[in-house]
């Protein structure tokens, strides 16, 4: 069984696989140090365009990193709002009606 994890260890896990320091992935990827550290420590959110920048680097797929990070931030609303896991099949289905409104059917 494949162990979950946030975002941001999964960054510092794929970082420190590869024996690289903050500095350099960092430098590659076009954001400053600090801010790659608050990344893999969950304290801020990585933009799409780091994320992009990421899975390029890291030869991953960029919609798996962005699933990682929108399930941290769905995981966190959860737990913030102290709310029940019902809310994620209500969520489901509020998601498959809008994206019908989208489509325009």
């Amino acid at each position: 069984m494949k162990k979950t994890n946030t975002f941001g260890e999964h960054l510092r896990n794929l970082r420190e696989e590869s024996s690289l320091t903050l500095k350099f992935v960092s430098e590659q990827i076009g954001i400053d140090t600090s801010l790659l550290a608050k990344i893999e420590r969950n304290e801020r959110p990585p933009t799409k365009l780091i994320i992009k920048h990421i899975g390029k680097f890291f030869k991953v797929d960029e919609k798996d990193l962005l699933n990682s990070f929108l399930s941290d931030q769905i995981a966190y609303k959860i737990i913030d709002e102290e709310a029940d896991l019902s809310v994620l099949k209500v969520a489901e289905k509020k998601v498959k009606y809008l994206k019908n409104i989208q489509n325009g059917k």
